[in-house]
């Protein structure tokens, strides 16, 4: 072997023993921290949108709203007391409460069980990236602008710096050969969750971060919003 290739393969063994270091220092209780910081932080942005979502629409009692791919927790930790519907893929385990403050409805978002603007407003938050496909999440924005007479569909932006799924700056710039390979050991979410092969495959095919334009494509009547974060886009919200 000669020097330059002897080379190369002490640094790539460095590094892998640098991010092995790192996970065994900074990771023991990286669960723990992580949470921790999470709760600090994403509750800010989450009441800072609601705070927007409250102030525009000004929702009350009698206002319907269909939340599309959310929980009760998001709507429990808020002001917001209206008449609301919740679709996901599947109906989790839901508390007494839980029961008699929401009407919860296992569905698909490409294709909502509801008539034409049977709510007031139609909300998502975080979901539209989940759906695979352009033509999957088109189908989606049709289907919430045609239940809803006003719509509030949030979204992370894809050019933010960190990709608030696997919560690790720069990795979504590369090409997916390189993610698949990077993601197990190179992300918070690898370390975290320890994912599989498999599990790396799904969320690669699963999640299609968004542009501006890509959500002027989808929502070509609605006003489309920027959040920022240290003077950069973190996410986009469709406004109707």
């Amino acid at each position: 072997m000669d020097s330059a290739a002897t080379t190369g393969l002490s640094a790539i063994k460095a590094g892998r023993r640098f991010v092995a270091g790192l996970r065994d220092h900074l990771l023991p209780q990286d669960s723990l921290a992580f949470e921790k910081l999470s709760a600090v932080i994403s509750p800010y942005f989450r009441s800072k949108r609601m705070s927007k979502f409250v102030s525009l629409f000004s929702p009350t009692e009698r206002t319907t709203i269909l939340d599309v791919g959310g929980y009760p927790a998001f709507w429990n930790e808020g002001p917001v007391r209206s008449k609301i519907t919740i679709i996901n893929t599947h109906v989790p385990n839901l508390s007494p409460s839980d029961r008699q403050k929401y009407d919860f409805v296992a569905g698909d978002a490409r294709s909502l069980p509801f008539p034409d603007n049977a709510f007031d407003i139609g909300f998502s938050n975080s979901v539209i990236e989940h759906l695979f496909t352009h033509e999957d999440q088109m189908r989606a924005a049709e289907e919430i602008q045609r239940v809803s007479k006003h719509i509030w569909v949030q979204t992370p932006a894809k050019w933010f710096p960190v990709e608030t799924h696997l919560k690790t700056p720069l990795i979504h710039y590369l090409p997916i050969p390189w993610r698949r390979k990077l993601i197990r050991h190179f992300t918070v979410w690898g370390w975290l969750s320890k994912p599989t092969p498999e599990d790396i495959e799904a969320f690669l095919k699963e999640v299609q971060l968004l542009t501006y334009k890509d959500m002027r494509s989808l929502f070509t009547d609605c006003k489309i919003v920027e959040e920022s974060f240290l003077f950069l886009t973190k996410s986009y919200v469709a406004i109707k």
